[in-house]
């Protein structure tokens, strides 16, 4: 393998599961390049007083800082990388402190979650990175309460070139698969621009 496919993997594998100093920096990299979408996923999730939110993916904990400081729920942010995990905790110190947040660090495989435990259930930028779609989009079900919410937040192109990759795994995969399981009201909605990045959502509702 030449060395810039080598430094290309190595890259590669710290935004799937970031590790090391390298892997902290890269977790707050990716806090200031995914502002734009993280804002809007979270009007998406429309949070009301009470609600359990879970975060599939929670990197470095941004998205969960700014569900917190609205102070209407407790949120619990899961991650596959200890690294992201602790950039998390110290984000969300007084939360944590104040046990409003809680984070684990698990695979979307197998949830080590109760059954129907959760309102809503989000994630940004996580899915390529599912290795077994049916068996998370099912464990995704389990722990969502009766009328709880999924929204999944990816990026389907940039400029003007369409990733065919991903939009096929979304309408023929993720979409399915959803309604399969029992979701209802399956649908794309078309977010901002994030750096010329297209973003995009699929939601659903148990």
């Amino acid at each position: 393998m030449k060395l810039m496919e080598r430094i290309q993997e190595y890259i590669d594998n710290q935004y799937r599961t970031p590790k090391g100093l390298i892997g902290t920096v890269i977790g707050e990299k990716m806090v200031k390049q995914h502002k734009p979408e993280t804002l809007w996923t979270i009007e998406l999730l429309n949070i009301q007083q009470g609600e359990s939110v879970l975060e599939l993916g929670c990197g470095s904990g941004y998205a969960m800082k700014l569900i917190l400081e609205q102070d209407k729920t407790r949120v619990v942010g899961l991650d596959l990388s200890p690294t992201v995990i602790r950039s998390a905790k110290m984000r969300n110190k007084k939360a944590f402190m104040e046990e409003k947040a809680d984070f684990v660090q698990g695979n979307v495989n197998c949830l080590p979650f109760q059954d129907e435990q959760f309102d809503k259930v989000f994630s940004i930028h996580t899915i390529y990175f599912w290795d077994e779609l049916f068996t998370t989009v099912s464990e995704i079900y389990r722990v969502l309460k009766p009328d709880g919410r999924i929204t999944l937040t990816l990026c389907d192109g940039k400029n003007d070139v369409i990733w065919d990759g991903i939009r096929n795994i979304i309408e023929e995969q993720l979409i399915p698969i959803m309604k399969n399981q029992g979701f209802l009201e399956v649908e794309v909605v078309k977010g901002p621009n994030s750096r010329q990045y297209h973003t995009i959502a699929v939601l659903g509702k148990k």
